[in-house]
Formats: structure tokens, sequence, C-alpha cells
């Protein structure tokens, strides 16, 4: 890393420490001691998922047989869900770690994070999407001002009625506003984590596959805290959890504040490298929400 690099980046940590508020970073409502077990279960692989410090990390394999993946225990209709993560490194070109939201059956509502994995020398690609009654194609991709396959860093997605979220270690870096008519989730959805096979697109296209003599890989996951409102046997729609009684609903979650807008310009300007809504090969004319 040169000199203007490091200077850089250290004058975005100091941004971050001096101004972001209370309400992300000191997790208000997160709380980190919170086991595995008290919120997930493994959901598939289990042969390929271990649990560590008494339920203070799990770790997912990947080798040719099998990935892994876990999700909650509950549904939720509205909340700030957050986990830190360190991604597999080496040569993982087409290898996916995914941190999301879902509903389950037809028509599904989705929020992602996925991390796509390459080749030595080359950096591991974020990408964010949205998935809306069944409709994705929503994708924007980042290259981060640090490489998450060295250290844990803290993801996050809040979702209440008026905004979707998207935070890296306490920075938004992308905003989803429900108004002038968006498609927007409408759905109770459980909060997933898995590691899998995606080398038919992941990497340059699906160009480059998985070269499995690298295996296994390995996704490492801490804090399992989740801060939102369950809506399991009370209703199918999330409207149930649209109260401002929630913190995460409240005044100063609804739109970001003057600080929170600077460093999401200045995130986006800088390390994003593609946004679905200036893709004119994928639309004509962009979805009403990127206006």
């Amino acid at each position: 890393m040169d000199y203007m690099r490091t200077c850089g980046v250290l004058a975005l940590a100091l941004w971050i420490i001096t101004g972001v508020d209370s309400r992300v970073f000191k997790g208000r409502g997160i709380d980190k001691y919170v086991t595995f077990g008290q919120n997930y279960f493994v959901t598939w692989g289990q042969s390929h998922v271990s649990t560590l410090h008494s339920g203070q990390e799990v770790d997912l394999y990947m080798d040719q047989s099998s990935g892994g993946g876990f999700e909650s225990k509950n549904s939720y209709g509205s909340g700030l869900f957050q986990i830190r993560i360190k991604v597999p490194g080496g040569n993982t070109g087409g290898i996916v770690t995914a941190f999301y939201l879902t509903s389950k059956g037809g028509g599904h509502d989705e929020i992602d994070f996925e991390f796509l994995g390459n080749n030595y020398g080359k950096p591991v690609t974020l990408q964010t999407n949205l998935f809306l009654n069944g409709e994705g194609n929503r994708e924007e991709r980042f290259v981060l001002w640090f490489n998450p396959t060295k250290h844990y860093h803290t993801y996050g997605i809040l979702w209440n009625p008026y905004q979707i979220v998207f935070y890296v270690d306490n920075i938004p870096i992308r905003v989803y506003k429900n108004e002038n008519g968006v498609s927007y989730p409408t759905k109770p959805m459980q909060v997933e984590a898995s590691l899998w096979n995606g080398d038919d697109w992941a990497t340059d296209g699906g160009r480059t596959k998985v070269n499995w003599s690298y295996s296994p890989f390995i996704a490492h996951f801490q804090d399992f805290s989740l801060s939102g409102c369950n809506i399991d046997g009370r209703s199918n729609n999330v409207s149930a959890c649209a109260s401002s009684n929630y913190w995460w609903n409240a005044g100063n979650y609804q739109r970001l504040n003057g600080h929170e807008q600077s460093m999401y310009e200045h995130f986006r300007n800088k390390y994003m490298n593609y946004d679905y809504c200036t893709d004119r090969s994928k639309y004509q004319t962009p979805p009403r929400e990127c206006y």
C-alpha cells in the first residue's frame, strides 16, 4: 500500500471515529456476547460448520463436496442486523460469502451482502443486491478500502418502513428509500449467512472457476445478536413492525444525518465500481428508485 493510500485510509478512519453518532457506532441494541445458538441454527452443510469459543464464533467451510449455511430462528419485520465477518483468503475465485435477509416462498424479498472471491493479487468485490417481490438485478459493487480477508469487519443492514441502509464498519455505503412508489419489502424475513460455489457468475462474469486444490475455503463469523421486530406468529405483513416505538424505526433512523450523508457520498465516489442504475445494457430506462 503506497503512502497516499495509507494516508487516505487513516483519514477515513479518523473521520468515522470522530463523527459517527451513537446510533450505530456505539452499537445501540447490539450485544456482542450473544452466542450463535441463541439466535441462529445451521440449515445446510452441517459437516462444514464449526462452532468455536463457546458459540462466540462460527466457521463455514467450502470444499468440492459442500459449503454451509445458517439462519436466524425467528423472522423479522424491521430492525438493524449486524454481524462480523472475515471472508476466505487466498485463491478464492468463484467462492461467494453471503450475509442477507430473505423471505420464504414465491415472490420473495431479499437484502444481500455478497463477497465475491478472487484470485491472488486481485481484490475481493463486495456486491449488494435487492430482490423485491421476486425481482432482483439491483446490484451495486464496491472494492473496499481494506482487505476483508485479513481481519473481522462489521456489516449491517438497517431495514425499517422508511429506508434500507447497508453499513460497512458503520459507514453507510448504500441507501434504498421507500418513497415515490418504489417496490419495497413487504414480507417477514430471516437473517442468513452462507458460503457457496458461485463460479458460474461471481468472478470475471463466470470465467474464473473455483480451484479446488486450494480448498477448504473458510469464512469466519462473530457477533450473533439481532436487533429486530420478531414477527413470528403475529402477521405475515411487516406493517406489524412499523411502530416508531422500536428504536430502529425512530426519527434518527428515517434518514441519514449530515455526517453520514457526507461519508456515504465519499465512499460511493471513491469505492463503487458498478451501479445498476447506470447500466444501460440492463435498463434502457432506469427503475423508479434510481431517480
